[in-house]
């Protein structure tokens, strides 16, 4: 069988870059930024290493393009959701499963996170563009957030970025650690049933944390208990649900 011929993509460079940054994105998430190489992807996009740093300019700019463009897929999926034409509880469920969704079906991503954090974000404190695309997604929890208290459906005030931590933790937690998990408990994670279960109780237990009191919001403006008997615990010790 004859050989096939590359693609001509003279007059086509966003082409060869999207394709650059696809392979990338394998290679850096299979490897490490240690570990990839720039001749493997070179060779699986059909092209030349010359190209690849015309494009990109070094091996870790390559790996930083890669890093921007993981990102700026959840944050551009974010943004096609038009959340705030739903009633707050619903929005923020709405997010929490979408990212549910596409840490499930984007594992390189989880990976290329994995990595960078290994590194100790070395590479991404030089990237202003993932600073600035990353914002996005807090302001619009802030907006769900005064939204949801404006309402009433949420009790709970809450800073944005903490709670993107919370949603990131239940969603990123089961592709992360999917193998040492389910080696451990014997459970497939991705199993329908098992998958459906873990995405509405994320869902649940956000929705459900924002919908009750603020405790502690409640102990900082109750009047100091006076001549009460303090309440004890299973072992006897006085506490206070305030303390």
């Amino acid at each position: 069988m004859p050989k096939s011929e590359p693609r001509s993509r003279k007059n086509d460079p966003e082409t060869t870059k999207q394709d650059i940054l696809a392979v990338a994105t394998e290679e850096f998430a299979a490897h490490g930024l240690a570990g990839a190489r720039v001749d493997a992807i070179a060779e699986r996009t059909r092209t030349s290493k010359r190209m690849i740093y015309y494009y990109f300019g070094s091996k870790e700019d390559l790996y930083l393009a890669v890093l921007e463009r993981a990102y700026r897929g959840i944050r551009v999926l974010e943004a096609q959701l038009d959340l705030s034409s739903l009633a707050p509880a619903q929005a923020l469920r709405t997010l929490i499963e979408t990212t549910f969704d596409y840490d499930e079906e984007n594992p390189d991503f989880i990976r290329l996170v994995a990595g960078e954090n290994i590194n100790r974000a070395e590479h991404m404190q030089r990237s202003i563009v993932l600073r600035d695309l990353n914002i996005s997604v807090i302001n619009t929890l802030d907006e769900i957030i005064k939204r949801g208290l404006e309402d009433g459906s949420f009790k709970r005030k809450v800073d944005p970025i903490d709670l993107h931590m919370m949603i990131s933790s239940l969603c990123l937690f089961r592709v992360s650690n999917r193998y040492t998990f389910g080696t451990l408990f014997r459970r497939d994670l991705s199993e329908p049933t098992l998958y459906a279960a873990h995405r509405k109780m994320a869902g649940d237990a956000v929705v459900s944390y924002m919908m009750s009191a603020d405790e502690a919001a409640h102990c900082r403006d109750a009047p100091p208990e006076t001549g009460a008997a303090p309440a004890r615990g299973s072992h006897g010790r006085a506490y206070s649900p305030c303390r």
